[in-house]
């Protein structure tokens, strides 16, 4: 749990610096560090999505059975 929080809080502070370097405002600058990862939570699971949807259409190999 302290990895993901670690990850959430760098996520944010690189979201907010990069959108605050680029506009000068610390108001599009917090906007976008709030909405960049709440989007990208929702694009991670349909990107999830998919790549179990890829591999269980797949042929699974063939169980070697043990004499």
């Amino acid at each position: 749990m302290k990895k993901t929080l670690s990850f959430a809080v760098m996520h944010f502070s690189v979201a907010f610096a990069v959108a605050y370097i680029l506009t000068g405002s610390v108001l599009l600058g917090g906007l976008l560090a709030l909405v960049e990862p709440a989007v990208n939570t929702v694009a991670f699971y349909f990107h999830e999505q998919f790549w179990q949807r890829l591999q269980s259409s797949r042929p699974q190999p063939a169980e070697v059975l043990s004499v």
